[in-house]
């Protein structure tokens, strides 16, 4: 059964900002000499139609991370291309220690299950897999990961346990959502299959965009969350 939560307002257009491209690009590079964990001095930032595409070399998972993240922050950007590159292996120290720094990692770190998740450790690449029973759980685990020195790629496999189905999980997320600050509940829609729910709609930015599939992956009934939200900045 599919049930949706639809507030007519969601489906209504409404006027998008203006930013220019060199308005966005002079932002985003304002923003990565902003933030503390970026310190590669040479990244190249193009913008075309808000859509910022990101190059240079990076010394870390954790500060390409942490590279477009700072970008996707900023006003007037409507998604990231990420074509930063990590430094070649060759011999790399780390990698000789990394799996036991992965376990180590996993075990000692708040907020992550001490059962539930494997890690299987690929040269610089780590999978991660099992079940947990909260997608918080298994974000903290890929985030854990991400920054361990020596590692260049993180794939989560990890599912969620089943969950037991609700008549209200539609409305109880559309409440989620007018409560928190920064979203524009509006503008979403919410549909709900069983225990998937799919987001429809427009969000201001993508710090809003990521804010909503939090909420409703907070669910204690949702398995799996499809985003079809767009990301359309809108009149202040």
């Amino acid at each position: 059964m599919s049930i949706s939560s639809a507030p007519e307002s969601a489906t209504s257009s409404t006027p998008a900002r203006t930013f220019s491209d060199l308005t966005v690009r002079r932002a985003v590079e304002s923003e990565l000499a902003w933030t503390p964990d970026v310190t590669a001095p040479a990244i190249g930032v193009a913008v075309d139609g808000g859509v910022v595409t990101l190059t240079g070399e990076v010394d870390s998972l954790h500060e390409r991370i942490a590279v477009v993240e700072a970008a996707q922050r900023v006003a007037g950007v409507r998604t990231v291309a990420d074509e930063l590159r990590l430094p070649e292996p060759g011999d790399d120290p780390h990698g000789r220690t990394l799996a036991a720094a992965v376990d180590g990692i996993l075990a000692w770190t708040a907020g992550v299950p001490r059962t539930g998740i494997h890690a299987d450790v690929q040269g610089h690449r780590v999978v991660l897999t099992g079940e947990v029973e909260w997608d918080s759980e298994r974000v903290a685990a890929k985030r854990a990961v991400e920054r361990l020195h020596g590692v260049h790629a993180v794939e989560s496999r990890i599912e969620l346990t089943r969950r037991p189905q609700a008549d209200d999980v539609a409305e109880e997320i559309r409440n989620a959502l007018v409560r928190n600050a920064i979203l524009d509940a509006g503008r979403i829609a919410v549909t709900v299959d069983g225990d998937e729910i799919t987001l429809t709609g427009a969000v201001g930015s993508w710090t809003e965009h990521q804010q909503a599939l939090r909420t409703a992956w907070s669910s204690p009934h949702v398995r799996q969350v499809h985003d079809r939200l767009r990301v359309e900045p809108r009149e202040v």
